[in-house]
């Protein structure tokens, strides 16, 4: 990772550089997080674009992208198996590989993996597992933690792209493997695997006299079915509860090597940019190996020496002056028919006076109409620069890439392209942005 500094009148923060923290053979895993809304999604595969056309073998880990995202990548439909992205350019030696984490098929293949054929079935077929692997809190986060401990030991690319959860916050990310990890080896668990353990109507006998109490509320809880669900599903996993937890502390030692790279996106939004700031410092607290921030969607404009005050005064100006002018136009003509009622204007003449005066009001009103657009561009960059500044004054160590907002939706790879072209800049706001531009370009794109 390179890190240039950045003049500006508040600060000098420093700029992320995309392109050396792509090129650099130790970089294995660049994780994206962030909260969600913000082109998290978008950012990772872009990322993957880029690192692909410029000699890296990749995949991209999504966690349920837009319809129009994976149709961006080439791909009718991702799923949990790594598929090659045709259209890359390959002629650096690179090539990308696209999937999207399926929660589910991800917990049966550990299942699959670690326990005997009979054992894997009832597994599988448990309504306790069945519900615990499609919905369970801080499953999913779980999930993609395991599934990138499995692209990692394949050693199959040089390069993995994680698009995180969309989490509530930075403690979701982190802490959900643990929790999980931690429910399935704690004590809850190994009060239900009590009766499983001691067997048959011995091991309910047991489970009734010393935890009668226990068990009468979890029935009550529970449901007197599901808590044999949950005792079958734990007798049935009994051997690999440990190995949940052990891959969990793995997993969560890969993060924190060197080697993996987080970056935490955000929209020059208070709320985005609170949440990236959380993420920064829980970054730093867990002593993971934080590259910078990327700063999406931000707005640009092709004047910024026009004031939004003077943008405004001089369309007020405008319309002041084509009301003054149709008050004087209509008033001329009621004056001449006053003093001439029998006085008839050539008609040719007075189509081509008030047709002239018509499409000079139009040149005035929709000068004016641009005027505004543009003071309520210059208002909206103003409030993102604030925004931005309070996080540098809090966090002015972080280096920052800013991407310039896009016109519309990515629905292609040249949109992908786009995007990594943004991430990679050195400005990011592009100085030739349009109103247009400006009306249409708060559409999200991932």
């Amino acid at each position: 990772m390179t890190v240039s500094a950045t003049d500006s009148s508040m600060d000098a923060t420093p700029t992320l550089d995309i392109d050396p923290l792509l090129d650099d053979p130790a970089t294995r895993i660049i994780v994206c997080c962030g909260a969600g809304g913000v082109g998290k999604t978008t950012t990772a595969a872009a990322l993957g674009v880029r690192a692909a056309e410029r000699g890296r073998k990749v995949v991209v880990l999504t966690i349920d992208p837009a319809r129009r995202l994976a149709q961006s990548m080439g791909i009718d439909e991702l799923d949990n198996t790594p598929r090659r992205v045709k259209g890359i350019d390959e002629s650096a030696g690179g090539e990308l590989s696209a999937m999207m984490l399926d929660m589910k098929r991800t917990f049966d293949e550990i299942v699959e993996a670690h326990a005997d054929g009979e054992r894997a079935r009832a597994i599988l077929e448990n309504p306790f597992y069945q519900s615990l692997s499609a919905g369970f809190a801080g499953t999913q986060e779980y999930m993609a933690m395991e599934k990138l401990g499995q692209l990692r030991a394949r050693d199959e690319w040089d390069l993995i792209v994680v698009d995180t959860p969309p989490s509530r916050s930075a403690l979701d990310f982190l802490d959900a493997p643990k929790r999980l990890g931690s429910f399935l080896d704690g004590k809850f668990i190994r009060v239900l695997m009590a009766p499983a353990k001691v067997g048959g109507r011995a091991g309910m006998k047991f489970l009734n006299v010393g935890m009668s109490m226990m068990t009468g509320t979890l029935s009550k809880l529970m449901g007197g079915q599901l808590l044999r669900d949950v005792q079958t599903f734990v007798a049935a996993m009994d051997t690999m509860f440990g190995g949940f937890r052990t891959r969990a502390d793995a997993t969560y030692r890969l993060l924190q090597a060197p080697g993996t790279a987080f970056l935490v996106v955000a929209a020059p939004e208070r709320d985005a940019l609170r949440e990236a700031a959380y993420f920064v410092e829980r970054l730093a607290a867990e002593e993971m190996p934080f590259a910078g921030l990327v700063l999406n969607r931000v707005h640009g404009s092709g004047a910024p020496q026009l004031s939004a005050e003077r943008a405004l005064a001089a369309a007020e100006n405008l319309d002041e002056g084509g009301i003054v002018d149709q008050e004087a136009g209509h008033a001329g003509v009621r004056d001449s028919s006053a003093t001439s009622p029998e006085a008839d204007p050539a008609p040719d003449d007075t189509s081509e006076s008030e047709s002239g005066t018509r499409a000079t009001h139009s040149v005035e009103q929709l000068t004016a109409g641009l005027l505004r657009l543009h003071a309520e561009r210059m208002h909206v960059l103003a409030r993102e620069q604030r925004t931005r500044d309070r996080f540098t004054a809090l966090h002015p160590e972080v280096a920052v890439t800013e991407v310039a907002a896009l016109p519309g939706d990515v629905h292609d790879l040249a949109g992908l392209r786009a995007i990594a072209d943004r991430l990679a800049a050195s400005d990011a706001v592009e100085p030739g942005a349009t109103p247009d531009e400006f009306a249409r370009s708060d559409q999200p794109v991932g």
